[in-house]
This record gives C-alpha cells, sequence and structure tokens, in this order.
C-alpha cells in the first residue's frame, strides 16, 4: 500500500500558486470550505516517485505569518496545530521570480516552525525579459533548503519538484535566522516558561488570535496569557523581527540574485497607461464586456439547440419505450425536462467562466479592480467592493466570502448587502431563455440585440448596486475610514490548462450544486402536478367530455383538455390559483406563480420548473423554448409570454433575493438575522413595484 503524505502549498498572492497545484494535480482535485468557515478548501491528489501519493492543500494566499485576514489566519492555524488532520509533512513555498525579496519574508517565517520547508521559484521563463539570473547552489545552502526552479506556462520543473516532494526527509529543518535576537531577554524567559514548545510557535500564538482545537485550548491559553509585554510593546517586536529578516534576504540576495536592469524588456507601464486611463480604461472594459455578451450568445446557439432537442427527443422516447404507469411518467415528465431545464445551459455559463478566467489569469481583473476603485469612492465604497461584485457574476455566496478582505466594517456590511443585485450565473438561465423569447433576433451595427439586452440586465444589475451602496452609504451611521491597497500581478498569457481546469471546476460546480436540488424539487413539483384532491380532479376525463359532448373533438386535442384540466385542479394548480391574483398584475399566470416559488430555492430552477409544469401530461416532442412560446394569457388571451410580461419578469429576477442559500451565508457573515430579513424583504418588494409599472407601462 502507497504512503500518502500531506502537502500544503503556500504562498503570496499572485505568484503562480494555483498554476503550480493545478499541474501537480491536474484533474484530481475539489473544492470545498473548511470545517465551519467560509473560505474556500482547495485540496488535490498527486502521484509522486516510488508510488508515494501526495494530499496536496492549496493554502488561501498570505504575504506573512502576521495575520490581518480569515484568510491568512487559516494558514497560521493550519502550520501551528500539529494535531490536525492536514497538518503538512511538507511546506511548499510558492514564490515569483520577480519578487523574490517579498515572497521570502513568509518562507523565512516558516522554516522557524521546524516544518521542512521547499522553496518553489516560479515563472522561471520570465528570467530572460526581466534580466534575472540566480545562483540556485549559493541560496539553497544559505536558505537552508532546496529549490525548484518551474515554469508551469512551458511545463518546466515540475517532475525536479515531484522528486523533491518525495524525499521532503532529506530537507533541512533548522531556521535561516534566529530571530530571537530581536529580544534575547524576553525570549529567554518564555523559552523557560515553556521548555516543551518550539520557541517561534509561542510567538505566533502570543501575536496572533489563531484557534488551535479543544485538545491544545488549555496549553494555548497559558502561552497566549504570558503577559510581560503591553500591546504596543510587541506590535513593536513584530516590526524588528520583519526589519531583521530582510535584513537577513538582503544579503542572501545580495549574492544569490543578479538583475540586468537594462535587458528587462517591459510593456507593462505602456499597458497600465492605457487600461487604467481614467478614459479609455472604461471604454475599454465597456468594449470587453460587449463582445464577451456576443460571444455568450453566438458561439452556444448550436449546442444549446442540440441539448434542447436530445431532451425533448429523450423524454418522449422514454415514454414510448419503456410501460405505462407512474415511474415512467416521473422520468418522461418531470425528472428528464426538469434536468434538461439546467443541462441547455451548460454552454452559456461555462462561456461565461471561461470569459472572467481568462480575465483573471491575464491580470486585467486587478486593472478593472483599480479603475473601479474611483468610480466606488464616491458611493461609499472602496475599490476592493469590485471584487465580490465582479465575482458576484458567478455566484452571491462566494462574492459575499470575499468580503472578509475589506477591513472597514461598514464598507463591508453594505458590499454585503448589494452583492445580490449583481447578476450571478444563476439568473442566467432565466434571462436567456426570456430574452429569446420575448426580444427579436436582430442586429445593431452587427451586434444582436439579444446579447446586448444580457449586458443592459448585468449593467442593471451592477448599477443597482452602486446606487444602493450610495443610499446605505447615507443611511448607515457607523464611522470608518480605510486605504485602498491592491497588488497589481505583471500581464502574462492565460494558461490554457488553468482556463480549463477553473472551467471546468466552476461548471460542474454549478452543475451539481444546482442539479441536486433541481433533481429534487423536479420529482416534488411532478408530483404535486399529477395528483390532486377531489372530484374535479379524479373525474376530469368526465367532466371534460360533457362539457364538450357537442364538439366534434380528435383525441389529441381531448386528451389535451383533460390534462390541462387535470394540472389546474392538481395540488400545484391549487397553490398556483391561490397565489394568482397577486402575480396576475406583472402579466403572469399561475403557472408562473410557481416557478417563482420554487426557484426561491435557487433561481435557476425557474426554467425546469415551467418544464416540469408543462411537460405532465403531454405526448409531443416539443422543446421547453417551444412550450412556453404557445402558452396563452388566460386573462388578455394571445401569448402569455410578450414583451411587456417577458421585461416585467426579467426585472424581476434582476432585483428580486430569489436564493435562500445567499441569505443563509448573509445570516453567517453579519451574525445576524437582522440584516438578510431586510435584504428579503426590500429587494422583493423593490422587485415586485419594479415588474409592475415595467408590465402596465409596456403592455
Amino acid at each position: 500500500m502507497s504512503k500518502q503524505i500531506n502537502v500544503a502549498l503556500i504562498g503570496n498572492p499572485n505568484t503562480g500558486k494555483t498554476s503550480v497545484f493545478n499541474a501537480l494535480t491536474g484533474l484530481n482535485q475539489k473544492v470545498g470550505n473548511y470545517p465551519g468557515i467560509t473560505v474556500e478548501k482547495k485540496e488535490g491528489i498527486c502521484k509522486l516517485p516510488r508510488g508515494v501519493k501526495a494530499h496536496i492543500i492549496d493554502l488561501p494566499g498570505t504575504y506573512s505569518l502576521n495575520a490581518s485576514s480569515l484568510d491568512e489566519n487559516v494558514v497560521i492555524e493550519l502550520l501551528l496545530n500539529k494535531k490536525d488532520k492536514d497538518f503538512p509533512d511538507i511546506a511548499v513555498v510558492v514564490s515569483d521570480v520577480e519578487n523574490l525579496k517579498r515572497n521570502l519574508l513568509l518562507f523565512t517565517q516558516i522554516k522557524d516552525l521546524e516544518i521542512p520547508t521547499l522553496l518553489v521559484i516560479n515563472m522561471a521563463d520570465r528570467m530572460i525579459y526581466k534580466g534575472i539570473s540566480l545562483d540556485i547552489d549559493y541560496l539553497e545552502e544559505h536558505l537552508q533548503t532546496k529549490i525548484a526552479l518551474t515554469s508551469t506556462r512551458k511545463n518546466e520543473g515540475i517532475a525536479n519538484l515531484k522528486n523533491l516532494i518525495a524525499n521532503f526527509k532529506e530537507l533541512p529543518v533548522t531556521p535561516c535566522l534566529n530571530a530571537s535576537e530581536i529580544d534575547p531577554e524576553y525570549f529567554d524567559n518564555l523559552r523557560k516558561a515553556f521548555p516543551n514548545q518550539l520557541l517561534y510557535k509561542l510567538w505566533l500564538v502570543i501575536t496572533q488570535d489563531v484557534n488551535f482545537g479543544k485538545t491544545d485550548r488549555n496549553e494555548i491559553e497559558a502561552v497566549a496569557n504570558f503577559k510581560t509585554k503591553s500591546k504596543g510593546d510587541l506590535k513593536r517586536l513584530q516590526q524588528k523581527e520583519t526589519i531583521k529578516r530582510y535584513q537577513f534576504i538582503n544579503n542572501v540576495l545580495k549574492k544569490g540574485q543578479t538583475i540586468d536592469v537594462s535587458q528587462a524588456k517591459d510593456l507593462r507601464t505602456k499597458l497600465d497607461r492605457i487600461l487604467t486611463h481614467k478614459v479609455w480604461g472604461y471604454a475599454i472594459f465597456f468594449i470587453i464586456l460587449l463582445i464577451i455578451f456576443q460571444a455568450i450568445y453566438d458561439w452556444s446557439s448550436i449546442p444549446m439547440d442540440f441539448i434542447d432537442a436530445t431532451f425533448a427527443s429523450l423524454s418522449e422516447w422514454t415514454k414510448n419505450q419503456l410501460p405505462q404507469g407512474a415511474f415512467t411518467d416521473l422520468l418522461a415528465e418531470g425528472i428528464i425536462p426538469g434536468l434538461g431545464g439546467i443541462v441547455i445551459f451548460i454552454p452559456q455559463i461555462a462561456f461565461l467562466f471561461l470569459f472572467i478566467a481568462v480575465l483573471e489569469e491575464s491580470g486585467y481583473m486587478s486593472r478593472v479592480v483599480f479603475l473601479m476603485d474611483r468610480v466606488m469612492r464616491r458611493f461609499g465604497l472602496s475599490g476592493k467592493s469590485v471584487v465580490p461584485l465582479i465575482s458576484g457574476t458567478a455566484c452571491a455566496i462566494p462574492a459575499i466570502m470575499a468580503t472578509r478582505n475589506i477591513e472597514s466594517w461598514k464598507e463591508r456590511l453594505i458590499t454585503i448587502l448589494v452583492t445580490p443585485f449583481t447578476t450571478c450565473s444563476a439568473r442566467l438561465p432565466v434571462y436567456l431563455i426570456i430574452i429569446s423569447l420575448v426580444i427579436p433576433e436582430e442586429r445593431f451595427l452587427g451586434l444582436s440585440s439579444q446579447a446586448l439586452t444580457l449586458m443592459l440586465l448585468y449593467l442593471i444589475g451592477f448599477g443597482t448596486a452602486v446606487f444602493s451602496a450610495y443610499l446605505l452609504n447615507k443611511v448607515l451611521k457607523i464611522k470608518s475610514k480605510t486605504f485602498f491597497v491592491i497588488e497589481m500581478p505583471n500581464y502574462k498569457l492565460p494558461l490554457l490548462k488553468n482556463v480549463a481546469l477553473t472551467v471546468i471546476e466552476k461548471t460542474k460546480s454549478f452543475v451539481f450544486g444546482a442539479g441536486k436540488i433541481i433533481l429534487a424539487i423536479s420529482i416534488i413539483l411532478w408530483f404535486l402536478a399529477s395528483y390532486g384532491p377531489g372530484e374535479q380532479f379524479n373525474n376530469a376525463e368526465n367532466i371534460i367530455k360533457t362539457e364538450h359532448a357537442s364538439e366534434s373533438l380528435n383525441e389529441d386535442d381531448l386528451q389535451q383538455k383533460i390534462a390541462s384540466h387535470k394540472l389546474e385542479h392538481s395540488f400545484i394548480g391549487i397553490a398556483g390559483r391561490a397565489i394568482e391574483p397577486a402575480i396576475r398584475p406583472l402579466g403572469y399566470d399561475w403557472k408562473i406563480g410557481i416557478a417563482l416559488i420554487s426557484s426561491f430555492a435557487a433561481r435557476e430552477v425557474f426554467v425546469s420548473t415551467l418544464a416540469t409544469i408543462y411537460s405532465v401530461g403531454s405526448d409531443e416532442e416539443e422543446t421547453i423554448k417551444n412550450k412556453m412560446a404557445s402558452e396563452v394569457n388566460p386573462t388578455l388571451g394571445g401569448p402569455l409570454f410578450t414583451f411587456a410580461s417577458g421585461v416585467s419578469l426579467l426585472l424581476f429576477y434582476a432585483f428580486a433575493m430569489q436564493c435562500m442559500s445567499t441569505l443563509a451565508i448573509v445570516k453567517r457573515e453579519t451574525n445576524s438575522w437582522k440584516w438578510p430579513t431586510l435584504q428579503l424583504v426590500v429587494m422583493t418588494v423593490f422587485a415586485y413595484m419594479v415588474a409592475l409599472i415595467a408590465f402596465q407601462f409596456l403592455k
């Protein structure tokens, strides 16, 4: 049986840590959250030489072991708790060849914890462009480690890295320098008080707010309460420690690293002048958005039509091939149409994630954050709020988690409250099906009117979020002041493997995450639509035959009317009729009402709900889109999905808080039910009023 070792990947943000993780693990990876905490946890499996298997954890980016955010706390808590199941056998510190000096601060701190530590110097292919040369032997000798020089872009050095990880027991665990020299007396007293503990671990426990689990609680509290210095004195000692480490790093790099400035070929400054320009910067960003939404529509139309037709055929085939009965009806009318309602949107969601991944990988997204800081300041937010607002285009839940990097509580709270206005990928299925039904396929200056509508909805969502932030900034009486600091990574061509893995992982997460909910709801909806109480449902056939006895209806028309009558008097029909008076002024019928309620579990359920409802009792091989297009408005006559009712629905979904998972996360992040309740009430009322005005005005 092969041995498994724990490997912790650690490093500053933007060092290519994720690229190294992807190079080692490939598709053998999964994303979750740390137990009891909403911080993303990426882990994967890597096969090493001699049959060794490595369990690799990609820890959140951190600049040092002096934590200033929850993400950084995760790193410290793992490195200090030997009883944690993920405690590393080896720490792999990933550094960027262009920022080696800054990256080595974290490396020297981890070395002080006497964990076998390997240094990876990544992006080695850029050395020639930056005029950088390294004396690896000298660096290994003075940093007391082995160094793996890698280029994930060219797939160089990965085999050597795997070999060094497999031989981790050969790595020296001696620290690079004696940090206790900053105050010998204090550290001697600390060593005497706790003779069986590692000195640097004690120092981190005293200076950091960390959690170690119940087993170490008494011991840790005793260390944390070792009070011989004030908070201010401890802070000054931390600063002294940082200075001492940088003095050591400077001395090592004087001989270990040579930079010939004359060789450096740098376009970064020129590109930054254009992409962060106060006029051209916004214009370029707007054009990029236009291209993205046009491509989402044009590229995905063929696979979407194929998927739609395939599921319609599969449903019909199931009805014809399997024996008649409740199970066949459940499959053909419930499960297959329900799943079809989500699978059909995989192409467009995958393309959205593809473009977001390319923008992030290229380094352009950081420029967008910097650019938008100028706008955000006027609305009581900082540029850091743009990260959650932009990542909200994927999902509001991780976007709200990302607000933990915002230091000011007021700015963080406002960002949490307005982020759900940003159009997330769960709204995309609703937007796409409604737009295709009510917006004509025309072109304006070569651009699709449907793509422009989709982009407009994204801009409306973002604009509403920013305007809401402005109002909240005026209303909330919380005093705070922060400074905006962001690191601008170098521009680079997106790595195809990284982009592909991001698209696969995020699309898979979306489909399987939504799929579980959709499957459950599809089964429940099918049951509620297939059964009902009373004579009206049970004797539907006799009632319809009596009502239409004078008409010469053919068998298909008769069966259609019976199915329609049954649906209307089923459990779901009764519930829909009960809420219909409230939604009729918005242009909706009771079927749309059911879809609105069920989509509170997850917005994307809207389409699959309608697909399930329309499929019950239907024998025709029709696509979801065709079924929705042929629906008749019971009050006004004519098509149910008109321009007026379609725009009303689009605006309702643009503004409504139709997501119970987001409400749960908001409660968790704010530690109060007050804010999610306020979100739910205000956003739903606002959505209803806007949808009402839109329909009444346009009809």
